[in-house]
């Protein structure tokens, strides 16, 4: 690799200060043999995946069937069974799967939603945390000459940072960067409060998973030794369009790609994650109560335009087209401005 890409790298690799030597907190590496955790636990609905719809200034609830999208807002005015109408109602565990799946039985045509004609909204819409994690591919570290870490490295973004597929990233007008990158990310999506979980029960508390995008302005990132002014942007944390539920996929072993103006620029599996999901939910519950609905960002594999030599380093402009895809969870799209 060239020596260009190993410095900046290795400096950002830097600004996670202790973590990189410091104390695990419990948590072991994920090459060592880990513990098979169940993929989710009870008390949350199984079986579907969601999204969101925008209307107006609100967001519904919606569920990808054979027929198109429910608007379950739509088909519960109707038919009345009970059935919670937005995502935050699903992930407190109000109405149950029953509901659910007897709305979908029972809607009729009128309140199915093509997928082309949908206007998604973020596949959640009211997290009270939203946690990132640095360096957290193998692969990643290699490439750019840093050590494993010995603890997960960890950041935050805002609501205001939420973003939806098909959005857009305002870049030409209030946003003071200009190096902006992308991070095609798998997202663990919390179903339940955690404090103090073990590694073996953390998939109990994770409702589904998400494709994300830590969009990045990198002149900001390196301003100082925190990362969080060129992460939290507003608009930088598209999520969606579709959130899974945990018993239908395996977080660990996902193909997780990110092409830009159609080119591949990323492509890797989850199965390269330093810290694997279950590390990641016990570690992050070690340090603070996770509340359902809480949002992990769980890193990106390499390839980001950082990566680059300088004389290589194209960054993002307006009117580029960003798509994240993740195996089993969808492609999630959208274009600076």
């Amino acid at each position: 690799m060239k020596s260009d890409r190993r410095s900046f790298l290795k400096t950002s690799g830097a600004l996670g200060g202790a973590l990189l030597a410091g104390s695990t907190g419990g948590v072991q590496l994920a090459q060592a043999q880990a513990t098979q955790a169940p993929r989710t636990g009870g008390g949350m609905v199984q079986g579907f995946t969601f999204c969101t719809l925008r209307k107006g200034d609100a967001t519904t609830l919606g569920i990808k069937t054979e027929k198109g999208i429910l608007d379950v807002a739509a088909a519960e005015a109707a038919l009345k069974t009970g059935a919670p109408t937005t995502i935050t109602a699903v992930l407190a565990g109000k109405g149950d799967a029953a509901s659910l799946k007897a709305l979908v039985d029972k809607a009729q045509p009128a309140h199915f939603v093509a997928e082309a004609a949908a206007a998604f909204g973020p596949c959640v819409t009211e997290p009270e945390k939203i946690l990132c994690v640095g360096l957290n591919y193998r692969k990643h570290a290699a490439e750019t000459n840093n050590p494993v870490p010995k603890a997960p490295i960890l950041f935050n973004k805002f609501n205001t940072a939420l973003n939806y597929h098909n959005g857009e990233i305002a870049v030409s007008k209030e946003m003071k960067g200009d190096q902006f990158d992308y991070e095609a990310e798998l997202v663990i999506v919390i179903g339940k409060t955690a404090r103090n979980v073990a590694e073996a029960d953390a998939l109990k508390y994770v409702f589904g998973y998400c494709t994300g995008n830590d969009f990045t302005a990198r002149d900001l990132q390196r301003q100082s030794s925190q990362w969080m002014l060129g992460k939290a942007l507003d608009g930088s944390g598209p999520i969606g369009p579709w959130l899974v539920t945990a018993d239908l996929v395996d977080g660990d072993n996902l193909k997780i790609e990110c092409h830009v103006n159609g080119e591949v620029r990323q492509s890797s599996n989850t199965n390269d994650l330093v810290f694997n999901c279950s590390q990641l939910v016990s570690f992050c519950s070690q340090h603070f109560t996770l509340k359902p609905g809480d949002l992990i960002f769980t890193g990106t594999p390499s390839g980001v335009i950082a990566g680059y030599p300088k004389d290589k380093q194209v960054w993002l402009k307006k009117g580029d087209k960003v798509v994240t895809t993740i195996e089993k969870l969808g492609a999630l799209s959208f274009t600076l401005t």
